[in-house]
C-alpha cells in the first residue's frame, strides 16, 4: 500500500448499460494479480456485480469501489451504474475520480446513458478515456463511433481540454485493448494499454496533504462484524486508526466521534491499514449515525464540505401495509411501523430516494420504475409484505405553472414492426424528433414524451415488436402538464367470491379474456384475475365447483382444456395496474386487486 498522493488514480468507469463496464473491471482485476491463479474468481464473470438482482437481471444497480495494485500505483476504480434510474449512484460516487474511462459499443455508439453521465463526468472535470468495446462484434462500425463521440464531446465539453481524449480498441470480455485499431480482432492482447492510460493520462489527486483531515462520506456498507462502514475519499490531510474526528451533520450540528478501524479496497475484499492519506478512498467504522453527504473532519477543524446534491426523483409510488383479506398470512415483516423502519434505513444508502408519509402508509419517490422495482423486490426477499398503487409522476411547481418531467426515447426496431411503434406512440401523445435507418437495415425513431406515458409502454412494445425492440430513455428537463392520458389498457377481471379457483370455472373465464391465475390458487373477493377482452371491468366466480348429477353423457364428463394462465412479473404488475388498482407484495406471491374490494361500492366510486 502507498502513502504517496502522487502514486494514487482515482477513475471512474462509465457508459451505457450492457456497453461492458464491469466486464472490463473484471478483466482489470484479473490481469492486476489481484486474485491468485486458483482463486474462484479468476474463472468468474461479472464479479463485481455481487448482488442477488444484479445477477439475476445482469446489471449493475449500486456503485462499487474496488482497487488494483499496478506496479507502484495504487488505482482505486468505482464501476457505476448504466441505467438511468440508478443515476444518483453515479452523481454521488463521480466526486471520488480525477478521471474516468468512458466506454461505447463498437456497434451501437453513443446512447443516451453515454450522454448523461459523460455530462456528469465533464462538469466534474474528469479526464476522459474513451474505450470502444466490443470491436469484434459483426456490427462493429469504429469510423462512425468515433464521428459520433467526437461531436458528443463537442456538445458537452465545459472547457477546450476535454476535446482532446485518447481511444482505445477493446473486446471486454477476453480481457484485450489496443491503442489503435487491430486488422484481426483474433489478435493477441491484454488490458496493459489501459493500466498505462490510467497511469499516464489521469492526474493524481490535487489534494492538501499538510492539511487538516477532512473526507466527504459518498457511500456506506454494513456488516455484522463491525458495523457501518462510512466510504469517501480523504479530500485533505490524514487519519489514523484511533484517531477523535468530528462528523459535520446536514443540519449543521457537530458529533464527536473515533476513527476505530481504516480500511481499503482490494478486489472485491478489504483490507485493514493503519492509515490513509489525502487522495486515496478509505473505509471508516465507529461512525454510528453518519450518513451520505456529510463531512468527517479533524477534530479541531470542523469544516464541512458541500453537501451532495442528487436529480430530483421523476416517479412516485404509494407502499404501505397489506389490507387484503389474507394479509400477516405469506410475510414476516407486515405493520406499517416495520416498513416505515426498513424504508428509512434504505434513505441512508439510496440517496436518489424520497420517503414521505401518506395515511397509513408512505410516497415513495425514485428515479424510474426499474429504481422503484428493485426496491420492492428487495423488501420482498427480505420477507416483508405490503401493498402498492400505480406509479405516478412526480411533478414540481414553476413560475405558478405545473410541470412534469420529459423524456427523450430513442427506439431501434425491424422495419417491419416500426408501424405498430409509431402507432402505439401515437396514442401516447408522443413527438416525433427524427427517424432513420441504421447501417443495419433497422428503423430509429427518436421521441420526445412525458415521463407519465412511458409507463407500460416497454411490455406493449415487447409484444407488439415480438421481443425485437431495443429502447432507451433519459429525462431532459420539465414541460408544462397536459391534459390525463386515456386508458390504454382494456378492463379486468375480477374475482367474485373468494375461494380456490377451479378448472371448470377458469374455463368459463378464459373464454372472456387472459387469466392470471391458475387452477388451485387461493383467490378473494375484489382480487384482479385475468384482463377482458372488452373495454370494461366484469366480475366473474371462478371458484365455483361442477354440480355432478347421476346423468352420465359423454359432453358432461369431458376434460376441461386450459390455456396456461400468464404469469406476470413484478414491472409487468407495476405497468398493468391503474389508479383504481393496487399490487399486493408477498414474499410467496404478486396479487393484483381492487382498491376498494366491496363490488357495491366500487360502482359507487365510479359513478360518483
Amino acid at each position: 500500500m502507498t502513502q504517496d498522493p502522487t502514486k494514487i488514480r482515482n477513475i471512474a468507469i462509465i457508459a451505457h448499460v450492457d456497453h461492458g463496464k464491469t466486464t472490463l473491471v473484471d478483466g482489470l482485476l484479473k490481469q492486476s494479480q489481484t486474485f491468485r491463479d486458483n482463486q474462484a474468481e479468476m474463472s468468474q464473470e461479472l464479479i463485481m456485480d455481487s448482488g442477488d438482482q444484479e445477477r439475476e437481471r445482469g446489471i449493475t444497480i449500486t456503485a462499487k469501489i474496488t482497487a488494483v495494485q499496478h506496479n507502484d500505483y495504487r488505482i482505486n476504480i468505482i464501476d457505476t451504474p448504466g441505467h438511468a434510474d440508478f443515476s444518483g449512484e453515479v452523481e454521488r460516487t463521480l466526486n471520488m475520480a480525477d478521471g474516468c474511462i468512458l466506454i461505447v459499443d463498437a456497434q451501437e455508439g453513443p446512447m443516451p446513458q453515454t450522454k448523461f453521465v459523460l455530462t456528469k463526468a465533464l462538469a466534474n472535470e474528469l479526464k476522459p478515456i474513451v474505450v470502444i468495446n466490443k470491436i469484434d462484434k459483426p456490427g462493429s462500425r469504429l469510423k462512425e463511433v468515433e464521428d459520433e463521440l467526437a461531436d458528443l464531446f463537442l456538445e458537452l465539453a465545459v472547457h477546450e481540454d476535454q476535446l482532446h481524449y485518447p481511444i482505445y480498441y477493446a473486446i471486454g470480455r477476453e480481457g484485450k485493448a489496443w491503442k489503435s485499431a487491430p486488422d484481426n480482432a483474433e489478435a493477441d492482447g491484454d488490458l496493459e494499454d489501459i493500466f498505462d492510460a490510467i497511469i499516464n493520462e489521469v492526474p493524481a489527486p490535487n489534494v492538501e496533504a499538510d492539511k487538516p483531515f477532512q473526507m466527504l462520506v459518498t457511500a456506506l456498507s454494513y456488516d455484522s462484524f463491525k458495523g457501518k462502514y462510512a466510504i469517501g475519499r480523504i479530500n485533505r490531510g490524514s487519519v489514523k486508526t484511533g484517531d477523535p474526528i468530528n462528523v459535520c451533520k446536514k443540519d449543521g450540528s457537530i458529533v464527536k466521534a473515533k476513527a476505530e478501524l481504516l480500511f481499503m479496497s482490494r478486489g472485491i475484499s478489504k483490507f485493514e491499514v493503519e492509515s490513509g492519506v489525502a487522495g486515496d478512498i478509505i473505509q471508516i467504522t465507529g461512525l454510528k449515525d453518519v450518513q451520505i453527504g456529510e463531512t468527517v473532519a479533524d477534530i479541531n477543524n470542523p469544516e464541512a464540505l458541500p453537501i451532495l446534491e442528487v436529480e430530483a426523483p421523476t416517479l412516485q409510488i404509494y407502499l404501505g401495509p397489506n389490507t387484503s383479506p389474507f394479509k400477516g398470512t405469506e410475510g414476516e415483516f407486515t405493520t406499517g411501523r416495520q416498513i416505515g423502519d426498513r424504508l428509512q434505513k434504505e434513505l441512508e444508502i439510496n440517496i436518489g430516494l424520497r420517503v414521505q408519509e401518506n395515511g397509513i402508509g408512505y410516497l415513495v419517490s425514485g428515479r424510474g420504475e426499474l429504481h422503484l422495482s428493485v426496491l420492492i423486490e428487495t423488501m420482498r426477499r427480505e420477507g416483508y409484505e405490503f401493498e402498492v398503487g400505480r406509479p405516478q409522476v412526480v411533478t414540481i411547481e414553476k413560475d405558478g405553472q405545473t410541470m412534469e418531467p420529459l423524456e427523450e426515447l430513442i427506439i431501434e426496431v425491424p422495419a417491419e414492426h416500426a408501424g405498430a411503434v409509431q402507432m402505439e406512440l401515437g396514442k401516447r401523445r408522443a413527438t416525433l424528433k427524427e427517424q432513420f435507418v441504421t447501417s443495419q437495415g433497422a428503423t430509429k425513431l427518436i421521441y420526445e414524451l412525458p415521463t407519465r406515458a412511458l409507463l407500460g409502454l416497454r411490455n406493449v412494445l415487447i409484444t407488439n415488436t415480438k421481443g425485437t425492440v431495443i429502447m432507451n430513455s433519459l429525462t431532459t428537463g420539465y414541460q408544462p402538464l397536459g391534459p390525463a392520458l386515456n386508458q390504454l389498457r382494456n378492463g379486468v377481471l375480477i374475482a367474485f367470491e373468494t375461494g380456490v379457483a377451479t378448472p371448470y370455472s377458469l374455463e368459463n373465464a378464459q373464454e372472456r379474456g387472459f387469466c392470471y391465475v391458475g387452477p388451485g390458487a387461493k383467490v378473494y373477493a375484489g382480487q384482479v384475475i385475468g384482463l377482458n377482452n372488452r373495454s370494461d371491468d366484469l366480475e366473474i366466480n371462478i371458484v365455483k365447483e361442477k354440480h355432478l348429477t347421476n346423468i352420465r353423457s359423454s359432453s358432461s364428463d369431458g376434460i376441461v382444456h386450459l390455456t396456461p394462465h400468464i404469469e406476470l412479473s413484478l414491472e409487468e404488475c407495476l405497468d398493468f395496474i391503474e389508479n383504481d388498482e393496487l399490487l399486493e407484495v408477498t414474499p410467496k406471491n404478486l396479487r393484483l386487486r381492487k382498491r376498494e374490494l366491496d363490488p357495491n361500492k366500487r360502482k359507487r366510486l365510479k359513478n360518483s
